[in-house]
């Protein structure tokens, strides 16, 4: 898997919140964001022993010492942009680790400034 150029992913402080009760219930955290249809259009949130990273996977940085991975082909077409992970009202991902509780994460993004 490829390493971070710079953190390209930050948290807003409901999704800190959010992250901190998740792994409070279940332990140390990944999320996962591909550029799948459906589920696999918001970040994911899943338990590290149970989420295969794979050399396709792009290591963006870390939110509340959780990594934050992206699908190599979503890398590409994002790679201008910073991620901002907020939590909005609604349901997870069906396997993400925010279901169930009537909010859910939500990828925003920004333009960078600097291009890398």
């Amino acid at each position: 898997m490829a390493e971070p150029m710079q953190a390209k992913v930050t948290a807003t402080p409901a999704a800190l919140a959010l992250i901190a009760e998740i792994v409070a219930e279940h332990g140390p955290v990944l999320f996962h964001q591909s550029g799948g249809c459906c589920d696999g259009s918001s970040p994911m949130c899943y338990l590290r022993t149970e989420f295969i990273v794979s050399e396709q996977d792009v290591l963006l940085g870390h939110i509340a010492e959780a990594p934050f991975y992206i699908g190599a082909l979503q890398f590409e077409a994002w790679k201008h942009t910073d991620l901002v992970i907020d939590v909005v009202p609604g349901r997870g991902g069906m396997f993400s680790l925010d279901n169930g509780r009537e909010k859910r994460f939500l990828t925003r993004s920004a333009i960078c400034s600097i291009q890398t």
